[in-house]
């Protein structure tokens, strides 16, 4: 097979494969990949990290590109990070060489110059973000007409990171656009990770194009799989997690992944403290700092690069051996992402240690262990009912073409699922808050648009995802990341030290106005610190933990003597909360009782809104249990749960006030748009469903 679709390559890709590259045939992904391509179909080709995607998908479209003389630029390269395109230009223009053919990217951080160069010249592949796609197409100095005039295909990097949020709806919105823009139908082609429903991702990502041809491209492996190396380790905090990172693998490259930027900072100055070589990666770190930290990790040896999830897609940081988790990642497709960094020198294995600095923290490393151990990967689920974005692509639309047809705006997007049957209903919203004005049969961008998002040319309708507030940090003319507001007004005793990019600050001045926070290198100490919400635990991971407590270990996992002497801590604390094939409903005699549902935390939300009669309002939901209202007893528990009314559950205002848009929506729409997004009927349904026992205490 590897033969038969090298042969339908170019001539100029197959003498560059065999002379430059020094290849003696294709990988299984890239030769399965290649007749489809060639053919014009939509693909999704799924292969674990470092499997070879980007060359299955750019060497054919380079081939059908040099046979059909596409001119102009015909590829788009979409990625989800900045740092991702920087790592992928030279490569991809290395390949574009061969064909005498050149790629170049494009994203906020590429200057002036560097972008008037590309519309001068018009590279074959354009490498870029969905958010600055969106506005090449509303700016003003640039004809989209003329760059996308001949856009042939768009390959979406890390399809599923995309996917599972708001970001991959304004893609399939921007792309939609952009098909009507360059008057033709662009051949969809994704890579991805392992997902669990890869044919239900190829056809979201054909958009309104599903009638096209489409095929997953995702050959067996030959061989048995060589089993990873994954142990499980209870540390109890970071400072001992620091002490262990330090004591193990001395001289071997490490990649430790953290669940937010705050723990990165913390054990970044806790193993230099250690004397341990430590950079740092997180999103709130600027370009610069983060390319400077991954470069001199990637050229290093000794060393530990400390990440939350940037790190996790496809960057390359050099030839790792190791992989530590701090806790649990959320997901097992997370984790197989994270696991995929390593074991990719011949004779090495991937490898994974968790060191859990909590007991909770275990209980999940191990529920989600288990649904690995079974093979189980969750399903990428775009999210429900994004109206806030069809909100703002029918004002961008407006900024892109100056005007919008009352009667024709709708056949821009076609039947993409981003517009529902409230889209009328906003629509009016618009013009009657004064975000539209009309004029005839036309409309134009109003004064409330203006005043919401126009800052800078409308950058703020732009940008898809909105964050708090945050203050830039600048040591001296270099800016070092950001931080929020809290950790620049909360009282402190002495001088103001923060924690950013490993490395310790005293603050020497705020300027408010302009939201800068100058600072001073300084020895040791500091805090981190940001705001943001985790998102919870899902249905099947929350069952894995349940399975685990009641004896199943996952398979292929290693536990550390400290873990396992947490879990059978786990087993006998929660041994009154799970039964082997039932849930508890345990039932004080006096006070409130709990129904343990093992439902995950979406479930719970649900479940807490469709029974008021019998759960508390009034507490913090988690993936586990539900407090229910004081003096319920057996009978009020089947009662209510016979009589269920299914209901979504109640979102906070300031929840609302996160959501990007939410103003350019009807009154109660967004906030019913939000609550869509945050239940989990299914799950609720099922644990309605369980058989119940009840446990008086």
């Amino acid at each position: 097979m590897t033969i038969d679709a090298f042969s339908l390559l170019h001539p100029g890709v197959r003498y560059h494969l065999a002379n430059t590259l020094r290849w003696d045939g294709l990988r299984p992904t890239q030769a399965a990949a290649v007749a489809p391509i060639l053919a014009g179909e939509d693909a999704l080709v799924l292969a674990p990290t470092a499997g070879g995607k980007t060359e299955a998908a750019a060497f054919p479209l380079l081939s059908v590109m040099a046979e059909q003389d596409w001119e102009g630029v015909s590829v788009l390269y979409v990625c989800p990070l900045r740092a991702l395109l920087n790592n992928l230009q030279p490569r991809l223009h290395g390949y574009a060489q061969w064909l005498g053919r050149s790629a170049a990217v494009w994203h906020g951080d590429v200057g002036p110059s560097a972008r008037g160069r590309i519309l001068r010249e018009r590279p074959d592949i354009l490498l870029t973000t969905p958010e600055s796609l969106e506005a090449m197409l509303v700016s003003t100095k640039v004809d989209p007409r003329v760059l996308f005039a001949g856009v042939r295909a768009v390959v979406v990097d890390e399809v599923h990171a995309f996917a599972g949020d708001d970001r991959g709806w304004h893609l399939l919105a921007v792309l939609e656009r952009l098909s009507r823009v360059a008057g033709r139908q662009i051949q969809r082609i994704g890579l991805s990770a392992t997902v669990g429903n890869p044919d239900e991702l190829l056809c979201w990502l054909q958009g309104g194009f599903a009638d096209r041809d489409r095929r997953v491209v995702a050959p067996a492996v030959d061989g048995p799989a060589v089993r990873p190396d994954i142990t499980v380790d209870f540390v109890g905090s970071v400072p001992n997690a620091a002490t262990v990172i330090a004591s193990l693998h001395r001289g071997e490259k490490r990649l430790v992944f953290v669940d937010s930027r705050r723990r990165a900072e913390e054990l970044g100055a806790a193993l230099r403290e250690r004397g341990v070589t430590t950079f740092v990666s997180h999103s709130s770190l600027s370009a610069a700092e983060r390319r400077q930290s991954e470069t001199a990790f990637a050229e290093s040896r000794d060393t530990v690069i400390v990440a939350t999830s940037t790190l996790e897609l496809g960057i390359d940081v050099g030839d790792l051996d190791r992989v530590i988790q701090i806790g649990s990642p959320r997901t097992v497709a997370s984790f197989l992402q994270r696991l995929g960094r390593t074991g990719r020198r011949a004779g090495t294995v991937r490898n994974c240690l968790f060191l859990c600095l909590d007991e909770e923290q275990e209980l999940h490393a191990l529920g989600m262990l288990h649904c690995w151990a079974r093979g189980w990967v969750e399903p990428i689920t775009p999210p429900p009912a994004p109206r806030h974005i069809a909100a703002q692509q029918v004002m961008a639309l407006c900024l892109q073409e100056h005007r919008l047809g009352i009667a024709s705006w709708r056949h821009w997007w076609g039947s993409l699922a981003v517009f529902d049957d409230t889209a009328n209903e906003i629509m009016e919203f618009l013009c009657a808050e004064g975000y539209f004005e009309r004029d005839g049969d036309f409309l134009h961008i109003g004064p409330e648009a203006e005043r919401r998002f126009g800052r800078r040319y409308f950058s703020d309708l732009t940008a898809v995802f909105s964050a708090p507030p945050e203050f830039t940090v600048l040591a001296g003319r270099n800016e070092v990341g950001t931080v929020g507001t809290d950790l620049l007004v909360e009282e402190v005793e002495g001088p103001r030290v923060l924690l950013l990019a490993g490395r310790s600050w005293k603050v020497t001045h705020v300027d408010w106005q302009r939201r800068r926070c100058f600072v001073d290198p300084v020895e040791t100490g500091g805090k981190a610190k940001w705001s943001g919400l985790g998102g919870g635990v899902s249905y099947e991971i929350t069952q894995g933990m349940r399975a685990v407590l009641l004896g199943q270990a996952p398979s292929g996992v290693t536990l550390t003597r400290r873990a396992q002497a947490a879990l059978a801590e786990l087993r006998e604390r929660y041994g009154d909360a799970i039964g082997p094939d039932a849930a508890v409903v345990a039932l004080p005699s006096e006070g409130s009782g709990r129904w343990w549902t093992w439902a995950g935390s979406a479930a719970n939300r649900t479940l807490q809104a469709s029974l008021p009669t019998l759960v508390d309002p009034r507490q913090r939901i988690d993936e586990k249990s539900l407090r229910l209202l004081p003096g319920i007893g057996p009978r009020e528990v089947s009662d209510a749960i016979a009589r269920i009314v299914w209901q979504q559950p109640e979102v906070a205002a300031n929840a609302v006030a996160g959501l990007k848009f939410s103003a350019a929506l009807p009154p109660g729409l967004a906030a019913r748009t939000l609550a869509e997004r945050i239940g989990d009927p299914r799950g609720a349904a099922r644990a309605v469903e369980d058989r119940r026992i009840i446990s008086r205490t």
